[in-house]
């Protein structure tokens, strides 16, 4: 029997079931003040003493009576003959009322005189300046962070009664192995309860991960028993689609209430909710991308709404740099690459799919397309929420084209500088668009060879109007990328996975077939097209092809044989004016440095000749390249 959702409750409908059927469970944990950190203050916190208790030196000094002091100035000088020294911190006497720096005094002998009148209560920290005794210190609800254990020490508070719930994250699968453990073929590590339980302790909630449970209904509806009765809210990791091992569904009408399965939401779309002995049991779906979603927009509210801390998020509004498409009718949230380029924040999104996992790790934002809205075209203004610093956005590069292994290594050696880059995958076309629009500051291409490159069609038609500039990364040989060996012989007898029309290796291709006398139609699968030759190799890897063309980089990254047929260009592709920005200076410093070198040249396949060397589209020199080193880091 074919499972279906037969209803997807909206998202707000689905947020209002979750926040308001459960009753919070108003449990108060007391807590040592060292312990304190990423909790919530259950109830207002108050100072158990004036701070300081009494008036104290501001400054070392004498302590003075202020009338003492009238009219004293340089012509007339007044000597005091009532006073007392005082250091910073030290107490000042009932008596008197300021303080006079030390800089500001002549020894007259037994007394001192001065040349200028103090003020009352001059260089003096007053009673209770700081805080006053039973004063409010924290109220209810406050996150206490690092810097308030501090002025907790200071005002004598030792413990602090904080909000506790317990959750209960039960991961499940017959295909799971915990960390630690390599997976065979078919398994895949345990990772979703370990990201929600360090999601979710950021709110202050208290996280039990139990043990692996295998696809059985009776070994799961055991574990979620327990785990009912041990925590405030349960969570079970995978279970919740409609195959036929996911039994969440069923043993939770079996224990309890399912109070929805399925929402309009993208990705996450089997979220589902129960309740079990009056308290929420909430079903995440496997994949990753889904399972941060149910995390961040369902179990992450629910702990908000029972009064703990909302989890950061750091809005702020970009130029969106390619359209966005929605299905109308379902909320979606996709992964953004943030970044400044001159006056403006761009937003590149991240291709969907929820099994990427990846493509949280590489952005730095995400942003929400509302059920009602079937999409956003390009240059539109748009709310992103930013996952990481946002004083990071001045230090990121956007990078979008064609992406390969050397790229990543630049990107490790860039964040050792304080750079961030954050890179998309679209292809050699899509970055030239995007240097087109000016939504990226430089575009990675696998381009034909120097000696041809003012003959690549594409160059021409996006690149009309730009003076841009090309910074060489490395020649790089392209060829036959196989399980087996294959050469352009064998093509004829193996599945083959192509390039789209356009691309270098495409164009290689054609080129040593029309060699060859072989007749395209004679490739099965030559019209299989893939969008670059990273996704090339990934599909004969898994098993989907078994032969295509890539660089040797990626066919050695990806564990694969290669047979060498030709050559081409890796580039970084910028808008000529883009090199007086401080981060291009400092990329190619580091493009040009040694550790650079060294890293291509371990990799092997790449001839580093030209590395580091810049030039315009007629092999014009831009500029002298700049010597290897680093700016300061006061620069960027």
């Amino acid at each position: 029997m074919v499972k279906r959702y037969l209803v997807l409750r909206s998202l707000d409908e689905a947020l209002a079931l979750l926040t308001t059927t459960f009753t919070p469970p108003d449990r108060i944990e007391r807590v040592p003040l060292m312990q304190a950190v990423g909790r919530v203050a259950a109830e207002p916190v108050y100072a158990k003493y004036s701070v300081p208790e009494v008036n104290l030196a501001a400054m070392d000094g004498i302590a003075v009576r202020s009338r003492d002091t009238i009219g004293a100035n340089n012509t007339n000088p007044v000597t005091l003959d009532h006073f007392t020294r005082v250091n910073t911190g030290n107490i000042v006497p009932p008596e008197f009322d300021a303080v006079i720096m030390i800089e500001d005094v002549w020894d007259a002998g037994s007394s001192f005189q001065i040349r200028k009148s103090a003020t009352p209560r001059q260089h003096v920290r007053l009673a209770g300046e700081d805080i006053r005794e039973n004063r409010l210190v924290l109220p209810k609800g406050h996150l206490i962070r690092p810097f308030d254990i501090g002025a907790l020490a200071t005002y004598g508070i030792t413990s602090i009664g904080v909000l506790e719930v317990r959750v209960g994250i039960i991961p499940t699968g017959s295909e799971l192995v915990p960390l630690g453990v390599r997976p065979g073929p078919g398994q895949v590590v345990e990772s979703n309860t370990i990201m929600a339980q360090v999601y979710l302790s950021q709110t202050g909630a208290h996280c039990t991960r139990y043990p692996i449970v295998h696809d059985d209904p009776d070994l799961i509806r055991k574990a979620i028993l327990v785990a009912v009765k041990e925590n405030d809210l349960v969570l079970i990791s995978a279970g919740s689609s409609a195959g036929t091992r996911d039994f969440t569904e069923s043993v939770i009408r079996s224990l309890g209430e399912l109070v929805f399965h399925g929402v309009a939401v993208k990705p996450g779309k089997p979220v589902m909710l129960g309740r079990i002995e009056k308290k929420p049991v909430l079903g995440l779906p496997g994949y990753p991308l889904a399972a941060q979603t149910v995390l961040r927009e369902f179990a992450a509210p629910l702990l908000e709404s029972w009064g703990f801390a909302p989890a950061p998020r750091y809005p702020i509004t970009v130029r969106l740099a390619q359209p966005l498409v929605s299905d109308l009718g379902f909320d979606e949230f996709i992964p953004v690459f943030v970044g400044r380029i001159g006056p403006e924040i761009i937003g590149t999104p991240h291709g969907k799919g929820a099994a990427v996992q990846m493509a949280t790790v590489k952005a730095n934002g995400y942003t929400h397309i509302p059920a009602s809205v079937e999409g956003y075209e390009s240059g539109t203004s748009l709310e992103v929420f930013l996952t990481t610093d946002p004083g990071s956005v001045e230090r990121t590069i956007l990078l979008t084209g064609t992406l390969d292994p050397a790229l990543e290594e630049l990107a490790g050696l860039a964040h050792n500088e304080g750079l961030y880059i954050h890179a998309t995958n679209p292809g050699n076309i899509s970055g030239l668009r995007s240097l087109q629009t000016n939504t990226c500051h430089a575009a990675p291409l696998s381009l034909p060879a120097r000696s041809l490159l003012t003959s690549y069609q594409p160059l021409i038609t996006y690149g009309e109007g730009l003076d841009l500039a090309f910074i060489h990364i490395a020649a790089m040989e392209l060829g036959i990328a196989s399980r087996d060996g294959l050469g352009i012989g064998d093509l004829t007898k193996a599945r083959f996975i192509n390039t789209r029309k356009g691309t270098p290796s495409r164009s290689v291709l054609d080129t040593v077939l029309a060699g060859e006398c072989l007749d395209p139609a004679q490739v099965d699968g030559y019209l299989l097209e893939v969008h670059g030759p990273p996704a090339v190799a990934a599909a004969i890897r898994n098993g989907f092809a078994d032969a295509g063309m890539c660089t040797s980089g990626i066919a050695s990254a990806e564990g694969l044989r290669f047979i060498p047929v030709a050559h081409e260009d890796y580039e970084i592709v910028l808008r000529r004016e883009m090199l007086d920005d401080k981060r291009i200076r400092t990329l190619v410093s580091i493009i040009q440095s040694p550790p650079f070198h060294a890293i291509l040249e371990k990799a092997g396949g790449y001839d580093m000749s030209l590395t580091g060397t810049i030039r315009g589209l007629n092999g014009d020199n831009v500029l002298a390249p700049l010597s290897p080193g680093r700016l300061p880091a006061g620069d960027l």
